[in-house]
């Protein structure tokens, strides 16, 4: 596999080009939006620049991993003679059926399509394609050139070597992937997402305020980043999108939604993408949401 295909030009999706790009691959980058495809090779260029100020990699590796993305608004043009195509695009299952549909009419019959999906079946994606044994999760973690882990998720009908292309795929990436089959959430974000839910829960039922939960987290659980401003970073509208898959295929109780988190995104409160969530990015201060503002 030498020739990657990436489906969608944010957070994520340039995330992807960047890596498969700074490792020899020949990536085309594909996106409706000639401004989202702009925005994702400044974000790529800057991260590159970060890199290099750390000494990670020099300019020529900038260069030459800049020189392997092209980018692409027709999505037949943008995956033609790809060996593989990585759907990056954002998290809903209608949109995400119709690209399936229009890859398996357009690929060539041996290109394998992965999806970046963090929660949808595996399997219902590929059941709208005629290659069901070639569809197959890639969930990498955000920010991409920088996490190590990558969710591969076999559908019910992906093929052994099909699993082992992209595991092997994934090491030569400097990536750790790890196996796990197809259930909504897969691993990371059916063990994420509730102790997400339940960190704004208890902002909802007043115990502690969002500054005070995010630092029992991180001082006494030892995580990196509290969970509300992890749910800030990955955005609200996505954790509550995850949060509905886990809720609908498991039809347990323990999984739905917060009221809070619901109200937030309804108010366009989305985190970081919006400049504000449970902080305030827009002003650079921190802006506690008050659970009971949200409440109706």
């Amino acid at each position: 596999m030498k020739n990657i295909a990436v489906i969608g030009a944010g957070t994520m999706g340039n995330g992807i080009a960047h890596v498969f790009a700074q490792n020899g691959f020949q990536v085309h980058l594909i996106d409706i939006s000639a401004a989202s495809l702009e925005k994702g090779l400044a974000t790529i260029t800057k991260n590159l620049d970060r890199m290099i100020a750390k000494d990670a990699i020099t300019e020529a590796n900038k260069a030459v991993t800049l020189a392997n993305i092209k980018t692409f608004t027709t999505l037949s043009e943008g995956v033609a003679q790809s060996d593989l195509v990585v759907e990056a695009a954002t998290e809903n299952i209608d949109l995400k059926l119709k690209i399936f549909r229009e890859l398996d009419s357009v690929c060539n019959e041996d290109t394998v399509l992965a999806t970046n999906t963090s929660s949808i079946s595996i399997t219902h994606i590929a059941s709208v394609t005629s290659r069901p044994d070639k569809v197959i999760g890639m969930h990498f973690m955000n920010p991409v050139p920088i996490m190590k882990l990558v969710e591969i998720i076999r559908g019910y009908n992906t093929s052994d070597v099909v699993t082992q292309q992209i595991m092997d795929l994934s090491i030569k990436l400097g990536k750790t992937p790890t196996e796990v089959n197809d259930y909504p959430g897969f691993v990371a974000n059916r063990i994420l997402m509730p102790m997400i839910n339940e960190a704004i829960e208890t902002l909802y039922n007043g115990v502690a305020g969002v500054e005070e939960i995010d630092t029992v987290m991180k001082l006494g659980m030892a995580h990196p980043m509290g969970p509300l401003q992890l749910a800030d970073f990955i955005g609200l509208d996505v954790c509550l999108s995850i949060l509905n898959v886990m809720h609908d295929g498991f039809k347990n109780p323990k999984y739905a939604p917060c009221p809070l988190l619901v109200n937030m995104v309804m108010a366009k409160k989305l985190g970081v993408k919006s400049g504000e969530g449970f902080y305030d990015y827009a002003t650079s201060r921190k802006a506690e949401i008050v659970a009971k503002s949200f409440k109706k």
